[in-house]
Order: structure tokens, then C-alpha cells, then sequence
């Protein structure tokens, strides 16, 4: 009963925060914004509570689209190219390009944001968000 309970409340859990991120990017984003699917959203087990959560997504940007300004409290994102190219800005870190088969790695608690910008393609990522405190917000927009 309590393994169904858990469940529940991370798929809960996870509703409400892609609610809250979907909120976030389209108050941000023009129409044409990343299309994000979370894969999994899980507690981690045997980290002495260092780390609490992992969150694993792959978003898809098309051709123009932008995620918005937004830093992760407390998360540090791995970010894989799976197709195409994307260009990561980090604040005070500067600007790179992620190509397919590429990883970019953005420390907690810095603004960043991505972007794909080609006009044809689409482009696509596989984001990692590890965190340490599941009752700080996953995502939180940042005004430029």
C-alpha cells in the first residue's frame, strides 16, 4: 500500500511540476517554444540524502524556438544533444554550441538558457536535473 501511495505522489509530484514549467515557459517563450517530455522523476536511493532527486527529460526545440532565461535552485543540469545543435548561454560562463553527441553541464543556481538557431530543424535533448532539495521549485524563470 504505501509503494502504490508513493507512486502516486510522484506522479503527483511530477504533474504539477511540468504544469508549473510549461506555466513558466509560455509566460516567457513565444509560441513557438521547447516541447519538453519528462522520462522519469524519482527519489534517489543510497546517496546518504546528499542528493534527493534526479529528474530526466528530453525537450525538443524547433526550428527558432528558445527556452526562456531560468536558472534551477539547487540543480545541476546535464544537457545531451540527441539531433541537431543547440547554443547554451550561461551567465558569466559565455556562450557554446552543443552539437549531437555533445554534453553541456550548467551548475545549480546559474541563469542559462537554450536555443536552437536553425531555421529548418529541429533539435533535440536529453536534460538531466540533479537536486539536492525537492522543496525548492525545479525551474524558477529569471528576468533579462
Amino acid at each position: 500500500m504505501t509503494l502504490v501511495r508513493r507512486e502516486l505522489l510522484q506522479l503527483a509530484g511530477a504533474a504539477i511540476a511540468a504544469s508549473a514549467a510549461a506555466q513558466v515557459a509560455s509566460a516567457q517563450v513565444p509560441a513557438v517554444g521547447p516541447k519538453l517530455t519528462q522520462i522519469m522523476r524519482k527519489d534517489l536511493q543510497g546517496q546518504g540524502g546528499v542528493l534527493q532527486e534526479s529528474v530526466i527529460s528530453v525537450v525538443e526545440f524547433g526550428p527558432g524556438s528558445a527556452a526562456p532565461w531560468h536558472m534551477h535552485p539547487g540543480a545541476q543540469e546535464i544537457l545531451y544533444t540527441l539531433d541537431g545543435s543547440l547554443i547554451v548561454e550561461i551567465e558569466g560562463e559565455g556562450t557554446s554550441t552543443v552539437k549531437a553527441g555533445d554534453c553541456s553541464i550548467i551548475p545549480a543556481d546559474l541563469p542559462h538558457l537554450a536555443r536552437n538557431e536553425s531555421t529548418s530543424t529541429t533539435a533535440k535533448a536529453l536534460v538531466v536535473h540533479s537536486r539536492g532539495d525537492k522543496d525548492k521549485p525545479l525551474v524558477v524563470a529569471v528576468k533579462r
